[in-house]
């Protein structure tokens, strides 16, 4: 399957969401009480955008920084997000006998980070309220899925009801991960033979900051 940009993705992504939801919350329809759809910038904010629209759902975005062991950065021990959510993963900081001190010197950095760019994007609204909540996160795609997954762990911490993430493309072996830590994962094409998220769209220009605002301005 091939996208002609993330727009259509996320009108196609917001159309089998309006499929599948029913079924999978017994019935339930999401209203703007009981649901939000939270993009991953840059580029997971336009799918969001339309997938809030199918939905009728409220749109917000989750800035999301790993913190990665010293040395092996490619190694979680924890992330930092939006709206002060944050985990950080005890057993992997126990068998790398990284000192307490050291945890925290990254974690204040990466905060930093987050709120840094949570600011240029939210430009002084507040975000939304994720507590028993139904949350569907959305990225343009995975490829590891790294993000998605420190940014599920994070928001866990706010006491979400549930956690959906859907996606227009990723690799089987990347939902398999993120299918361990979401309740409900949906993916429109999961192709064995996978080169980047990029190569599932027509058109697929990078985002800049300035779109990401624009596109969280109500209309």
């Amino acid at each position: 399957m091939m996208f002609r940009d993330r727009k259509e993705a996320g009108e196609l992504l917001g159309d089998k969401l309006r499929q599948l939801l029913p079924v999978f919350l017994h019935g339930e329809r999401l209203t703007p009480e009981t649901g939000v759809v939270l993009g991953l910038p840059r580029g997971g904010v336009p799918v969001a955008k339309e997938v809030a629209e199918k939905l009728a759902l409220p749109l917000d975005i989750i800035v999301v920084r790993k913190i990665g062991v010293p040395g092996q950065e490619e190694l979680a021990m924890g992330a930092v997000a939006s709206a002060d959510a944050e985990y950080l993963n005890e057993d992997v900081i126990a068998s790398m006998q990284i000192d307490r001190a050291t945890v925290d010197r990254i974690r204040v950095k990466k905060k930093a980070e987050v709120l840094q760019r949570d600011r240029a994007f939210m430009s002084g609204r507040k975000h939304a309220e994720v507590k028993d909540r139904v949350v569907i996160m959305v990225d343009d795609g995975l490829a590891t899925g790294a993000s998605m997954r420190a940014a599920i762990l994070a928001i866990k911490t706010k006491g979400p009801r549930k956690v959906i993430v859907a996606v227009p493309v990723s690799p089987p072996e990347t939902l398999n991960q993120v299918r361990s830590l979401a309740d409900f994962v949906l993916c429109l094409t999961e192709p064995v033979n996978f080169f980047g998220v990029g190569g599932a769209y027509h058109v697929f220009a990078q985002i800049s900051d300035e779109e990401v605002v624009s596109l969280l301005m109500p209309r």
